[in-house]
C-alpha cells in the first residue's frame, strides 16, 4: 500500500521560519522566559499615542521585540497586540499603516497558523482588501511618472507586507483560503511579475510566493491563471525562459539569490497549474518538466549544507553586534549589521533549495508506477519514464539535456539528507541561529521525501546495478538517521511526548521510513538484515501513532526478512509480524502484516521456511482469518481513499484464505 506523496491536504507550503512548539504555552511561561517583558507596556503606550511618529515607532518596536523571540511574541499576543495592530491598518497616516502591516506580517511569519487564525477571526481581511486598488493605482502611476522616492518606498513596503499576510492567511484554514479566493487577487499579484523589471525584486518575489501558495491544489487560482487574462501564462513562461542566472553554488549577493528564487517559484506555479493550455504557448508543444523545470531545479541541488552551516555557526558565535541606539525602533529603517545581512542571504539561499526540492518531490511523485509495466522493468531512467506534464504527453520521454536517472538523482539527494550540527540541536541546547536550523531540517525532510517518491515507484523490479545502487542509498539513509537524533541509538527519543522540541526529528523519521520501504522493495531478498536496524524498525512501529507509518515499518521489515541466508533475522521479524496479526488491534497494520507473512513464506522450499513451521504460523493465520475479515469490513469507505483501501483489504483477506488452504494441503 505504499504510495508517493503528491500533495499535503492539511497544509500547503509552510511560511513559518522558526517552529516554537518546544516553548511552554501560557502567559506565565512566556513572561518568565521573555527578556523584554519590561519593554512591552511602553510599546502599547506608544501605539495609542496621538502623535503619528510615536504610533509608527510603537508598531516598529513590535517587529524588533519579536525577532527570533517566541516568548516575547507570545506575551504580546496574550496582551492583545493583534487587535491593536489591525486597528492601526486604518490609521490616517501612511507611515503608521506601513509599520502596523509590517508588524502583523512578522507576527504571521514567526507565529504561524495560530496567530494567523486569530488575525482571520478578527476580520483582518476587511482592513487589508481596500488597499489593493490603492496600491495598484499608485504603482501604475510610478511606472509612468515616479513620484518622490519616500512615497514610492512606502507603497512598496505596504504592498510586500500585505501580500505576505495574504500568503500566511491562506495557510490558516480552508475557510480563510476561500475568503481570499473571493478577493480575486490574481490580476493584482500577476501585475508585479509582469512589471518585475521596474519593481523591487523582493516585492516581486513576495507576489510570486503568494501565487505559488494559492495555486497549490486550489482550483479557483488555477483557473484564474490558466484562463483569466491571456497574458498570465506567457508572463510566467517569460520568467523561466529568460537567460540562465548564476548557479546557486556561486551566488554571493542577495539580489542573485532573489533572482534564482523567482525562477524557482515560477517553476512551482507552472507545475501547479499544468497542463499549460496550448493557446498560451502559441500552439507550441511544451513538455514542462523536460523543457523548463528539471534543467532549472537539478543544478540547485549541488549545494553544500555543511559549508553553509559552518559559516552560520562562525558568524553566530562571534558576531554580537547590537542595533545602534539611535536606530532602534526607527520606522522603515534597516538597522541590520553586515553579519545579519549575510545570515539572511544564506537562509534565503537555503530556502531556495528547499523550494526546489518541494517541486522536485511532486515531479517524482508523478512518475509512473514501474510495477504496472513488467515489460519495461529494466528502465528506471526518469528520462524514459513518461512523466510528461501536458495532458496527452504522458507517454513522452523527458529527454533532459543530461540524462537524469533514478540513481543519478539520488546522489545529490543523499548529500542533502545528511544532518549538519545545526540541523537538529537538542532541546536543552538552543540553536545558534534558529532560522537556519529551521530551513536545514526542512531540507533534510523534503530530500527524504524525494527519495521516498522515487523508490516507492520502482517496487521490487530492476537490474542488478539498480539494486546495488539502492543498497548504497539504503545504507546512506540509515547513516543520516543516525545523526538525526544525535548521540545514542537512533529511534530512542523519537515520538517521546516528554521531550519537547523533537518534532522535526520525528517528522524526518516518518518520511525516512517511507523511503526505506521503497528501497527495501527494490532490494527484496538481497539486503542483509542488520540486527540494530531491525530492532529500531520494530521500536519505531510500536511508538508511532500514524497507521501509515506503522504500515511502512511493517512493509520494510517484511522485505528485509526475505534474505535467504538470514534465518535468525527472519525469525525475529516474522515473530513480530505474527504477533501483530494475533493481536489485530488496528486494521491497516494488521492487514499489512498478513500480507508480509504471505510474501515471506510463499515459497515453502526457502531456507527460512523452518520458522513458519516451528512457529505454528499456519494455525495462527487460520484462527485469525475471521477476525481479519471483520477488520476489512471496519475500514471506512467514506474517508478519502477509503474505497481503494477497502478493496486492498478484501484482496489481502482472500489471499490469506487461499494461502492458509495452500499451506494446509502441503501437510508439512
Amino acid at each position: 500500500m505504499g504510495k508517493a506523496r503528491k500533495k499535503k491536504t492539511a497544509r500547503r507550503h509552510n511560511p513559518i521560519r522558526v517552529p516554537d512548539s518546544h516553548i511552554p504555552h501560557g502567559l506565565a511561561a512566556a513572561a518568565s522566559t521573555s527578556t523584554k517583558k519590561d519593554s512591552i507596556p511602553p510599546v502599547f503606550h506608544q501605539i495609542a499615542s496621538a502623535n503619528a511618529t510615536d504610533r509608527a515607532f510603537g508598531c516598529a518596536s513590535v517587529s524588533n521585540l519579536i525577532h527570533n523571540d517566541p516568548s516575547t511574541r507570545r506575551l504580546l499576543q496574550g496582551k492583545g497586540i493583534i487587535d491593536v495592530l489591525i486597528e492601526k491598518l486604518s490609521d490616517p497616516v501612511e507611515e503608521v499603516v506601513v509599520e502596523a502591516s509590517g508588524a502583523l506580517r512578522n507576527l504571521g511569519i514567526d507565529g504561524g497558523h495560530e496567530i494567523c487564525a486569530q488575525m482571520y477571526n478578527r476580520n483582518i481581511l476587511a482592513s487589508m482588501t481596500p488597499y489593493i486598488p490603492k496600491i495598484s493605482s499608485a504603482i501604475s502611476t510610478f511606472l509612468t511618472a515616479p513620484p518622490t522616492s519616500m512615497h514610492r518606498n512606502l507603497v512598496f513596503q505596504l504592498a510586500e507586507n500585505l501580500i505576505t499576510l495574504f500568503w500566511c492567511l491562506s495557510e490558516t484554514s480552508n475557510k480563510a483560503l476561500n475568503a481570499i479566493n473571493n478577493v480575486g487577487l490574481m490580476p493584482f499579484l500577476m501585475a508585479f511579475l509582469e512589471h518585475r523589471a521596474q519593481l523591487p525584486l523582493a516585492l516581486v518575489n513576495a507576489a510570486a510566493q503568494c501565487i505559488y501558495v494559492l495555486s497549490d491544489d486550489n482550483a479557483s487560482t488555477i483557473e484564474a491563471l490558466r484562463t483569466g487574462k491571456s497574458s498570465f501564462v506567457p508572463s510566467l513562461l517569460s520568467v523561466v525562459q529568460s537567460d540562465f542566472v548564476t548557479p546557486v553554488t556561486t551566488v554571493k549577493s542577495s539580489s542573485e539569490t532573489e533572482a534564482i528564487m523567482l525562477r524557482v517559484l515560477v517553476c512551482g506555479i507552472l507545475k501547479n497549474i499544468s497542463p499549460i493550455p496550448p493557446k498560451a504557448t502559441g500552439g507550441e508543444t511544451l513538455n514542462l518538466d523536460k523543457d523548463i523545470i528539471l534543467p532549472i531545479l537539478t543544478p540547485l541541488l549541488n549545494v553544500s549544507l555543511g559549508d553553509a552551516s559552518s559559516v552560520v555557526e562562525a558568524i553566530s558565535s562571534h558576531s554580537k553586534s547590537k542595533i545602534p541606539t539611535h536606530l532602534q525602533n526607527t520606522p522603515g529603517s534597516d538597522h541590520k549589521s553586515p553579519d545579519e545581512h549575510e545570515l539572511e542571504r544564506i537562509e534565503a539561499q537555503l530556502r531556495t533549495v528547499q523550494l526546489a526540492l518541494e517541486i522536485l518531490s511532486g515531479i517524482c511523485a508523478s512518475l509512473p508506477d514501474f510495477e504496472d509495466d513488467p515489460g519495461d522493468e529494466a528502465e528506471f531512467d526518469i528520462e524514459d519514464s513518461g512523466a510528461g506534464a501536458q495532458g496527452n504527453e504522458d507517454e513522452d520521454a523527458l529527454h533532459a539535456g543530461t540524462p537524469i536517472t533514478l540513481l543519478s538523482l539520488s546522489t545529490p539527494l543523499l548529500a542533502l539528507i545528511a544532518p549538519t550540527p545545526l540541523s537538529f540541536p537538542p532541546p536543552s541546547l538552543p540553536s545558534l541561529h534558529p532560522p537556519t536550523t529551521s530551513v536545514l531540517s526542512a531540507i533534510h525532510i523534503v530530500a527524504l521525501e524525494c527519495l521516498n517518491n522515487l523508490f516507492v515507484k520502482v517496487q521490487g523490479q530492476g537490474e542488478e546495478s539498480v539494486k546495488k545502487g539502492a543498497e548504497g542509498v539504503w545504507n546512506a539513509v540509515w547513516g543520516s538517521l543516525g545523526d538525526v537524533n544525535g548521540p545514542g541509538r537512533p529511534g530512542l527519543t523519537f515520538g517521546n511526548p516528554a521531550v519537547l522540541g523533537t518534532e522535526k526529528r520525528g517528522e524526518a523519521w516518518l518520511v525516512a521510513v517511507g523511503a526505506l520501504w521503497g528501497l527495501a522493495r527494490v532490494c527484496r531478498g538481497t539486503l542483509v538484515p542488520n540486527a540494530e536496524q531491525v530492532q529500531i524498525l520494530m521500536e519505531l512501529c510500536d511508538i508511532v501513532t500514524e497507521e501509515k507509518a506503522k504500515v511502512q515499518c511493517i512493509g520494510t521489515l517484511g522485505c528485509i526478512a526475505q534474505n535467504p541466508g538470514s534465518i535468525e533475522a527472519n525469525k525475529v521479524v516474522s515473530q513480530y509480524l505474527i504477533n501483530i496479526v494475533r493481536t489485530g488491534e488496528r486494521p491497516e497494520p494488521t492487514l499489512q502484516a498478513v500480507s508480509e507473512i504471505i510474501d515471506i513464506y510463499s515459497d515453502e522450499a526457502s531456507a527460512y521456511d523452518v520458522n513458519f513451521r516451528q512457529g505454528n504460523y499456519l494455525e495462527i493465520l487460520s484462527e485469525r482469518s475471521g477476525a481479519v475479515k471483520k477488520l476489512v469490513k471496519s475500514l471506512n469507505v467514506k474517508r478519502p481513499g477509503g474505497r481503494k483501501l477497502r478493496g486492498w483489504g478484501e484482496g489481502v483477506a482472500i489471499n490469506m484464505r487461499d494461502f492458509v488452504r495452500y499451506r494446509k494441503n502441503l501437510r508439512l
